[in-house]
């Protein structure tokens, strides 16, 4: 079992939370623990987010409970009532995230029955947003989360083995069951990379200059994403035509093999030029050798395709043709980039995993 950094942090917003709690000498502060268990996020802007939307979910959830205890009193079925229309009003305002720290709030205002509600009412609360605040503050100092270097190796990752599988497909060495299986894995792992992609699009940057640089690393590294999602439509069009590619001439075989393995060295050599790791005279023979290759099949199709009979390999050539494309553009986005930020310190993504 791996204990990523939210964990570590989460543990030390709930003691910073306690801590504060007691020394403030807060009744029941476990209250703050929990709220700051609840306010934690995986990114600092959604952390600020967070505690904008935490606020204002513990005030509604505090004016309702305050209201409805001055009114009707704590009768359990009262308190039911009261959580019903705080859950109403937060789903109204989009608040849906905040729902749960909201009715602890009510919760824990509403369960008091002595003298002094409001002074009392006013305690809780600020226990609650005492963890809220803790949890943003933990968020923000300690280990601030870094996606850009996950998302890297996993981009990298996921292309590996989708090359993997494409050149056992093309010698017709894969194992046609396993392979569907592993489509539906890589299926899966694209949605969570699409998922850690908008985590790092999440991040703020404080400085103009480093601003600049970043935008134009989403740019590349959505660009990224999108080649290897065409290197999968690749793979699955492969995978559905396996028993007609077999039976074609092996001149046209060889032919997309051929275009294949230089779209996939292509593919490679572009995730090494990015960190620098690529010489640039290479990086242009196989970008050459992918254009005389596209220019082999098409003309190999047509020799084959002059009747009309092979309807299916339109879905075939026109796949690779569009992987090749997303390529030639990764490319010449990684071209750009570079020009512009030779002194970045952009690159040092090959030193170790996160």
């Amino acid at each position: 079992m791996r204990l990523g950094a939210r964990i570590f942090k989460t543990g030390i917003a709930v003691t910073l939370a306690l801590s504060l709690a007691s020394i403030m000498n807060f009744p029941s502060p476990v209250f703050a623990g929990i709220s700051a268990v609840f306010a934690m996020q995986p990114t600092i802007y959604r952390s600020y987010l967070s505690l904008v939307e935490q606020v204002q979910a513990n005030i509604i959830g505090a004016v309702f409970a305050i209201v409805s205890v001055l009114l009707f009193g704590h009768n359990p079925f009262i308190v039911g009532l009261t959580a019903i229309l705080v859950i109403a009003l937060c789903l109204q305002l989009r608040l849906e995230s905040t729902i749960s720290v909201a009715l602890v709030t009510v919760i824990a205002i509403m369960e008091y029955t002595n003298a002094n509600f409001i002074q009392f009412a006013a305690i809780r609360f600020s226990t609650i947003m005492l963890g809220v605040l803790a949890a943003f503050v933990v968020n923000l100092i300690f280990l601030p989360p870094k996606y850009e270097k996950k998302l890297y190796f996993h981009i990298t990752e996921n292309t590996e083995e989708i090359l993997k599988w494409i050149r056992l497909n093309i010698r017709h060495a894969s194992e046609h069951h396993v392979l569907k299986e592993d489509i539906e894995k890589l299926k899966e792992k694209m949605i969570k990379l699409d998922q850690l992609y908008l985590l790092y699009k999440e991040e703020r940057m404080y400085l103009q200059k480093n601003r600049y640089q970043r935008s134009r690393k989403l740019v590349l590294y959505r660009q990224m994403i999108s080649a290897t999602n065409r290197a999968l439509d690749t793979l699955k069009v492969l995978h559905r035509l396996e028993n007609e590619l077999f039976h074609m001439p092996d001149e046209f075989q060889q032919t997309v093999r051929a275009q294949l393995d230089c779209l996939l060295s292509y593919h490679e050599q572009l995730l090494l030029k990015f960190i620098g790791k690529a010489k640039l005279q290479q990086q242009s023979e196989i970008a050459s050798e992918a254009c005389h290759e596209k220019k082999r099949l098409v003309e190999a199709f047509y020799e084959y395709n002059q009747y009309g009979n092979e309807h299916h390999l339109f879905l075939l050539i026109g796949t690779i043709i569009a992987y090749g494309e997303q390529l030639e553009h990764l490319d010449k986005l990684i071209d750009s980039f570079q020009q512009y930020h030779q002194d970045a310190e952009a690159f040092k993504l090959s030193d170790q995993k996160t």
